[in-house]
């Protein structure tokens, strides 16, 4: 009976020094006991610490206003702007690497093109050179300038006649490098204005969404007009690498076809002077 006693005064004891604790004192002992109870519940369900808490990880980083967020709250005049960019920033990856294979192609036949001066004839020199190469073209069209001076071209110079044949190659050969320069052109011009005008027409909707709402708190205002104005980044995205590979294909473009004329009025003179011998 004693015992009993003393286990209920030291009870309440405890229970009054728990009431009239500091708080900091409380939270503790609550921590403390709801710690064990949770992982205690846990267990008793066959879910680890770490499996229960990893969806709420996993939302915590998953960005509701990000790319997939824009895509698929999108309408189809949205989703038909980002196509058009994905295909400007496709088509512009495209031909930069085309056009730089070409280049490079061009430079090597120009190294070799060298050989043609060593010739002993200028139909042993063009048979020398590549068949695909734009100086086996500009040796073939000098050759049938001289070929088919006759009839009404007859009353042409041949000094004319013949310029007028290679400088046609040249053309045909500088059209060639100039392809596809023209889409980066235009890609690096209206891109940014195709993203503006999807930013211009997310905004439109995502205002109309706010205004039926009725609610203009910042957490509905900043998600969609921050969608809308991924279109706006996008767009200059499309942009900055097509302006930067058409000023370089330009650039490179220069020098190929400063090889490409040199060659050109050195043919002009050589099968000239053959002519004339």
């Amino acid at each position: 009976m004693n015992f009993q006693l003393y286990r209920y005064i030291s009870t309440f004891a405890i229970t009054l020094a728990c009431l009239f604790a500091h708080p900091s004192v409380l939270a503790q002992v609550q921590s403390k006991e709801t710690i064990p109870a949770i992982v205690s519940s846990s267990i008793g369900q066959g879910v680890a610490p770490d499996a229960a808490a990893a969806p709420k990880a996993h939302e915590a980083t998953t960005n509701p206003y990000g790319l997939e967020a824009l895509w698929s709250g999108s309408d189809l005049v949205a989703k038909t702007v980002l196509i058009l960019l994905f295909i400007m920033s496709a088509g512009s990856w495209y031909i930069l690497v085309v056009k730089v294979l070409e280049q490079a192609k061009m430079t090597k036949q120009a190294r070799a093109a060298q050989a043609f001066w060593s010739a002993a004839t200028v139909v042993e020199g063009t048979q020398a050179l590549d068949l695909n190469s734009p100086f086996r073209f500009m040796a073939d069209a000098a050759h049938n300038a001289v070929q088919k001076h006759d009839g009404l071209m007859g009353h042409i110079p041949v000094n004319d006649w013949l310029s007028m044949g290679i400088q046609r190659a040249v053309d045909r050969i500088n059209s060639n490098a100039q392809g596809g320069l023209a889409f980066l052109a235009t890609v690096g011009s209206i891109s940014p204005f195709v993203g503006l005008f999807g930013t211009v027409w997310g905004i439109y909707h995502a205002l109309t969404a706010i205004g039926i709402s009725g609610q203009a708190s910042i957490d509905k205002v900043a998600g969609p007009v921050g969608e809308a104005l991924i279109m706006t980044a996008i767009g200059l995205a499309v942009a900055v690498p097509a302006v930067l590979a058409y000023n370089w294909l330009v650039r490179r473009n220069k020098a190929v076809m400063d090889e490409v004329r040199a060659f050109g009025s050195d043919l002009h003179a050589v099968v000239l002077g053959t002519i004339k011998a």
